[in-house]
């Protein structure tokens, strides 16, 4: 189950020539594949092309039709490796995955990919999450295509540019026999806009084609001296190749005046920032049309030093924008520069920042610096007085606290947590080692467990050089997604292999949740076109882990505790597993509200359960937030003037999981939470027992109330 369907948007898929499509930009991407005759597509989901992977299961019908390939991979690696088909054979074939991680786990197919070079086109599509709205490391994907020197395209992000450059990719792929990256930024991914469509196309070869008959070519193969021999093949020919349909083709753009003493240089995704900041200094019109000359990189790696040359032909300064670092394109023009003897002052991280994203205003004053030095007299009057800085932003960093990622309301994983802190409070504080998902929020308060992280499904590996036989067992994370996606082997097996006396706790939610909610191998849906419902707990046994612990239901806190004691002071040596099972509150709530909505509205009776905080029990001292942290509970001021603190309370986002009560209980807390189901379409006798209910409670508290000690100066 992802996050969001797309069936409806799907239909427009099938649009063909003459017809406007109009959406995101995910589903651009998805259109130009089968427009360019695309044999098969692979990938891996992870933010910011999740959707994309969505868009692509959804399509699985239309792209059968059109005899394509899908398949949602293992992983990354898996992803890439796919595109092996596209070696021997002349078939075009795409995977996607987030970058520049993804392209991290992948990397060992892409670079035997690029050595050997391909028959058909070859196109990485990857989605770059860096800036503000980044889940990861701040790094760029630029660096590996110039390590492994397959070519990347960074096209200009609106959707005509973007579906122009699926097709650029798969023709300068086939052009120069190399693998060819499509970097899509976060913004790019999700932009809406329209774009004159064509008739989809059935790949030229399948893959079932292909099949029948099998071709083979031992100099395509990364051994030596094959391998040495494809190192001279990129340099002498691909590279040339690839350059040469770069410029006949027109991939990089120049817009503005052909002639001026200054020129910008610019990533193509960054066009859209340099523009508007253009238009705020008076230099650009809402349409584009500039004053100063811009030089777009579509095509950033390889950079044809002659289309260069040629920009910078009569000028005297030359910004480069380029957003993040290492700054690889900014030096390889300075290089370009000064081996050709020319006195262009080259600018670029001297007025624009080294790291961070480019947003509006970071360009609007990178733009102004550059030009304050280059060409003054292009700038407004009142941005060239010399007096006139712009106001200085106010920091807030010391009064607006920082607002990190936390668990969903109901969020299985939290008691999980709540239970190790109680442990922790028991038998002392232990190492423990994060891994990459939701879980990873467990290392922020209010829990602060788990200090690191080194990747995906790598959580007890991450531990193994603590496992030496302390005083206390190290505690490893690890998520059901990350468990499929590299973990069994790299570190569950590395645990078996090397007789691991530590202990992890596998966090089940059913899904790969922090990706979307797309199935796995472990999920409990059933899916029509993949393998669910296999146990974790089976896979372990399988791989040679004796000690395992099925938890089914992650809200008992005292039973996690209680299995968490146990692994942590059994006798046993060896690799001790936990797995704690529950469905995400987030994915359940996806699929039951509708339905308890329909139901509702259809006049059948339901019961919401809701938890609340008796006013008249709760002490105060606010432990049940320390050992939940769920956004649902907070804090309330009482009118009462005896009572200066706020007390809990529980808002109408709660969905009901019981944790806050299970937690309260656990810890043997105040017994202030109560459980209330609100019963909608009440029926007769709902109605009466409620009506008897309300009349036992009215005697209580009068009796309650006549018996109360009064001060109002009337004997009682």
């Amino acid at each position: 189950m992802a996050e969001r369907s797309f069936k409806a948007e799907v239909e427009h898929l099938r649009k063909g020539d003459g017809d406007t499509f109009t959406g995101e930009g995910i589903l651009a991407i998805t259109k130009a594949l089968l427009e360019n005759g695309v044999g098969y597509v692979g990938g891996y989901q992870g933010a910011p092309i999740s959707h994309l992977m969505d868009v692509l299961a959804d399509a699985e019908d239309l792209m059968a039709e059109l005899g394509v390939r899908f398949e949602a991979n293992a992983s990354e690696a898996a992803a890439a490796a796919m595109l092996a088909a596209s070696v021997h054979y002349p078939i075009r074939g795409a995977v996607t995955f987030k970058g520049p991680v993804g392209v991290n786990v992948a990397s060992d197919a892409l670079a035997n990919l690029s050595s050997s070079g391909v028959n058909g086109g070859a196109l990485i599509i990857v989605g770059e999450d860096y800036g503000e709205g980044s889940s990861i490391m701040q790094e760029r994907s630029h660096g590996f295509a110039m390590k492994s020197q397959f070519w990347l395209l960074d096209p200009r992000p609106n959707l005509p540019s973007i579906v122009k450059a699926v097709k650029d990719g798969f023709e300068l792929s086939e052009a120069s026999n190399s693998p060819v990256m499509l970097m899509v930024r976060i913004r790019s991914c999700h932009v809406t806009g329209s774009f004159q469509t064509r008739d989809n196309q059935r790949p030229k070869l399948s893959v079932a084609d292909a099949l029948a008959n099998p071709q083979s070519d031992f100099k395509r193969v990364v051994l030596p001296p094959m391998s040495y021999a494809h190192e001279q093949d990129k340099i002498r020919n691909r590279w040339p190749a690839a350059e040469k349909f770069i410029v006949e083709n027109g991939l990089n753009e120049r817009f503005g005046p052909a002639d001026g003493k200054i020129g910008i240089v610019l990533q193509g995704g960054m066009y859209n920032g340099v523009i508007r900041a253009l238009q705020r200094l008076g230099l650009a019109d809402a349409w584009g049309n500039t004053q100063v000359p811009l030089y777009v990189l579509n095509v950033t790696y390889p950079i044809v030093r002659d289309e260069f040359d040629a920009f910078c032909e009569g000028k005297t300064h030359v910004l480069v924008v380029e957003e993040g670092q290492p700054d690889h394109i900014e030096q390889q023009l300075g290089s370009f520069l000064y081996k050709a003897g020319r006195s262009v002052k080259l600018h670029g991280k001297d007025v624009l920042p080294m790291a961070g994203e480019y947003t509006g205003q970071v360009m609007l004053d990178g733009l102004t610096a550059f030009l304050k030095q280059a060409a003054p007299g292009l700038l407004p009057d009142q941005v060239r007085a010399p007096n006139m800085d712009p106001p200085k932003i106010p920091d807030l960093s010391k009064t607006v606290p920082i607002r990190p990622p936390g668990f969903c309301t109901g969020c299985p994983e939290r008691p999980i947590f709540a239970a190790m802190k109680l442990t922790e409070q028991e038998l002392g504080k232990h190492q423990i080692t994060g891994d990459i998902g939701c879980h990873l929020f467990g290392s922020l308060p209010p829990f602060e467990i788990g200090g690191a992280t080194m990747g995906y499904g790598l959580g007890p590996a991450a531990n193994a050089a603590f496992d030496g036989g302390g005083k206390r067992r190290a505690i490893s994370i690890l998520g059901d997604g990350g468990f499929w996606h590299n973990g069994l082997s790299s570190s569950i097996g590395n645990m078996v292999f090397n007789k691991s006396d530590s202990v992890t706790v596998i966090v089940d939610n059913y899904y790969s949740a922090a990706t979307g909610g797309q199935d796995i191998m472990s999920s409990r849906a059933k899916n029509d076109t993949k393998a669910t419902n296999n146990p974790i707990s089976k896979a372990l046994k399988g791989v040679g882990v004796e000690w395992v612990r099925q938890v089914d239901r992650t809200y008992d806190v005292g039973k996690m505790r209680d299995v968490l004691r146990e692994a942590l002071t059994t006798d046993y040596k060896g690799p001790k597993v936990i797995v704690a099972s529950s469905e995400c509150m987030l994915n359940k709530q996806r699929r039951e509200k509708p339905r308890r909505n329909q139901a509702i509205r259809d006049g059948k009776l339901v019961a919401v359960p809701r938890f609340g905080v008796d006013a008249d029990v709760c002490t105060g001292d606010h432990a049940c937030m320390r050992l939940s942290g769920c956004p649902s509970l907070s804090l309330k001021k009482l009118d009462d003037p005896l009572r200066d603190d706020p007390i809990a309370a529980i808002d109408q986002t709660c969905v009901g999981c019981g944790n806050c009560g299970e937690v309260a209980h656990a810890a043997i807390l105040c017994p202030s939470f109560y459980q209330a189901d609100v019963v909608h379409n009440p029926g007769r006798f709902e109605a009466w027992r409620a009506a008897l209910r309300r009349r036992i409670i009215g005697w209580l508290q009068a009796r309650r109330d006549a018996r109360r000690l009064r001060y109002d100066g009337v004997a009682t």
